[in-house]
């Protein structure tokens, strides 16, 4: 099934796997330590029907809420992680980063979540489950593994503009003691330049938020008024810059649009569809 995948030149590309029947990536880089349990959802293996088909993740959309339930418990069985202990962010295309407790266990799925706002989570509680929601946007997946911290946050064009991988960074320095040099991450499937085209409003944001020399690694004028917007490169420079060392970043090779038979895509079929989920936990 390998072969289904359209996949960019990559260094490194994501191991696609199937687990209890449950289609899901892996990222090599973080695999290898041992230290978490991770994945990242596909539209295959679930229960929901019709535009939902079949492996939903969000409650937001008009799902039926037992059929996500039942999403959460077959992904939470292939993870080998508690579905009991799984807590939900509640993105907004902020640059918030909640740090999670025990206390947040279940939350979004079996408790009701107090807060808002929120487009990434820190944790270091073993067994704890964060889980972030995808349609094109960005995952970002963190993981110190000297201080045994993790981190997983949404970065659309919005968040990447805010540099929601240096903030999220800095909140596991001040929390955990974490240290950029020491941090494994991850850059998980979304859009690719070659299919995310935007106006020159959002290219303006980018010009503020960016280096002039970096300018064209970033974004590509098509001549039209359009530009081309590469959100790998852009979160690339962004992880770099906040001290993440080369060899322990990890980029995507999977496009969301390229792939949208596959995976749910904004881009290709905008509110009709339902929702990929990011998983990252310590392991107990």
């Amino acid at each position: 099934m390998n072969d289904m995948w359209k996949r960019a030149e990559s260094e490194n590309g994501l191991n696609y796997k199937v687990s209890e029947q449950v289609p899901y990536f892996s990222f090599p880089i973080l695999e290898d330590t041992g230290l978490v349990k991770q994945g990242f959802s596909t539209k295959m293996g679930g229960v929901s029907q019709g535009k939902y088909a079949t492996m939903n993740f969000t409650f937001t959309r008009g799902d039926n809420p037992d059929h996500v339930k039942e999403n959460y418990r077959r992904m939470a069985k292939a993870l080998g992680v508690d579905v009991e202990k799984m807590v939900l962010s509640y993105q907004t295309h902020t640059t918030n980063v909640r740090v999670v407790t025990e206390s947040d266990a279940g939350k979004g799925i079996f408790k009701e979540r107090e807060y808002q706002d929120v487009d990434g989570l820190i944790t270091n509680v073993p067994g704890i489950t964060l889980v972030t929601f995808y349609a094109d946007c960005v995952p970002l997946y963190f993981l110190d593994p000297v201080h045994k911290a993790i981190g997983l946050s949404h970065s659309g064009w919005r968040g990447t503009v805010g540099r929601m991988g240096g903030v999220t960074v800095k909140k596991m320095e001040e929390a955990f003691g974490s240290r950029a040099e020491d941090m494994i991450a991850c850059i998980g499937p979304s859009i690719c330049k070659t299919c995310y085209e935007v106006g020159a409003e959002v290219i303006e944001e980018f010009k503020k938020g960016y280096d002039q020399k970096h300018w064209g690694d970033i974004f590509t004028d098509k001549g039209n008024g359009k530009y081309w917007l590469d959100l790998w490169k852009a979160n690339e420079i962004v992880l770099l810059n906040a001290g993440i060392k080369k060899e322990n970043l990890e980029v995507t090779d999977i496009c969301t649009h390229c792939n949208s038979d596959y995976l749910f895509s904004h881009r290709t079929t905008g509110n009709e569809r339902g929702n990929l989920a990011a998983f990252l936990s310590l392991a107990e």
